[in-house]
């Protein structure tokens, strides 16, 4: 079934190739002369090389300069090369940058995509992200958020179907958690509750909100907002309901092992767990939902370009390709090559591709009710994200050593107003 799979998608990439090269004018935009575009991304500089390879057959004027870069200080390092004039013309930012970027990006010109068709191409949650006042200033290159992975050993060893509601959720990770005579975990349910040892708990609070009928991120002091921490900490602070401890090592970690249930993470973990131990029999499947409810978490990567860019027709039109079905086929088959995980396909017509494949399926399913906020921590922007997860973080604290939840609510929701004002979300 893969190798069949890998045939039709790379029959895929070469009739898309050839349609693209069809509809192209030889020499690119800038028929005057040779152009150079830098590109930042965080994949190695392989995963790429064919991509930049098939567009440059249809542009051989075009120079593309791929760097790889590291996360680390990433967004801060892009930015000050920018504001320096010095830096890339094409790269990465997460779908939740845009308000710390702004001044710094160009928008897509309409040679290179419409506003019409970029709603009709990708997922709502890259228009309601990526766009201001009418202007496109990313292009979705991938489609991700969380979803929750399932110990199939432990769940079908107690007869536990994958849970769809919270309600579900709750049942299931008490009855799975198993407990010494001392009455320490050593079987846990389901990994949330703290904010030391539970991986991506900041996307995990934002769903929780986002599924809350009255919940509100920006103000989360009201009975809603109680309701959703009271709800996330009963799986430490609750007798009932305790499925998971602070004493425990990661969430990552007790699930590669095999001894953690449920588990919340975005696509990218599932190559990290396979490859730390490839006998972990594991599923993924949609995160749980309150009744009448259907909203998912994304989070997610973009192409962008920089508004000092000498060239920034071309570098929108190298960005238009790289959102390209072809493009994007490319570079999930390259992927599978190297041995890897691809990654989820950005745009709405690309959905069936993955339908059926076991871990991105799930993603991709997903996709069309993602919700975005600035509770991401896979974003490392020493910005919005990290201050906003410093905001929530002190509610989960105090709640934990047993403070009024409301107090915690209500200094928190001033922190919030006040980060939102800086970066003019007000």
């Amino acid at each position: 079934m893969k190798k069949i799979v890998l045939g039709v998608l790379l029959l895929a990439v070469i009739l898309g190739i050839i349609f693209w090269q069809m509809s192209l004018p030889r020499g690119g935009i800038k028929k005057g002369g040779p152009v150079t575009l830098t590109f930042w991304g965080m994949e190695e500089e392989s995963s790429y090389r064919p991509v930049i390879e098939a567009y440059r057959q249809s542009h051989p004027n075009v120079q593309i300069n791929y760097l790889q870069q590291s996360l680390l200080n990433y967004r801060t390092r892009v930015q000050t090369q920018l504001e320096g004039g010095q830096g890339p013309d094409v790269f990465l930012i997460h779908n939740s940058w845009l308000p710390m970027l702004i001044g710094d990006l160009a928008p897509a010109p309409s040679s290179a995509i419409s506003m019409a068709d970029y709603g009709k191409t990708f997922y709502p949650v890259a228009q309601e992200s990526l766009t201001m006042k009418n202007k496109i200033y990313g292009m979705p290159l991938e489609i991700d958020g969380l979803a929750m992975y399932v110990n199939t050993d432990i769940t079908q060893g107690v007869g536990e179907d994958v849970p769809k509601t919270w309600q579900q959720f709750i049942e299931s990770s008490r009855k799975v958690t198993v407990k010494d005579t001392k009455g320490q975990i050593q079987t846990a349910g389901a990994a949330l509750g703290t904010t030391t040892n539970v991986d991506f708990w900041p996307e995990i609070i934002s769903l929780l909100f986002l599924e809350q009928p009255q919940g509100n991120l920006s103000a989360p002091n009201n009975r809603d907002g109680a309701e959703v921490i009271a709800f996330y900490t009963s799986f430490v602070t609750d007798p009932r309901n305790k499925t998971w401890d602070v004493n425990l090592r990661s969430s990552t970690e007790y699930f590669t092992q095999g001894k953690l249930a449920f588990y919340f993470a975005p696509s990218t973990k599932a190559q990290d767990i396979k490859s730390a131990n490839p006998n972990l029999n594991f599923k993924v499947a949609s995160v749980p939902q309150l009744p009448g409810r259907n909203i998912s978490l994304g989070t997610f990567w973009a192409g962008a370009v920089s508004s000092r860019s000498e060239n920034i027709p071309e570098a929108w039109d190298f960005l238009k390709y790289l959102g390209s079905q072809p493009a994007q086929q490319l570079f999930y088959e390259q992927r599978v090559q190297q041995g890897v995980l691809g990654r989820p396909f950005s745009r709405v017509d690309m959905a069936g591709l993955l339908a059926k494949d076991p871990i991105l399926g799930v993603f991709v399913s997903q996709a069309p009710y993602y919700k975005s906020w600035y509770l991401n921590s896979t974003a490392l922007d020493g910005g919005i994200n990290e201050e906003m997860i410093k905001n929530y973080s002190g509610v989960i604290e105090a709640v934990l050593k047993g403070d009024d939840t409301q107090k915690a609510l209500d200094e928190a929701s001033q922190k919030i107003q006040t980060t939102l004002t800086t970066y003019n979300l007000k």
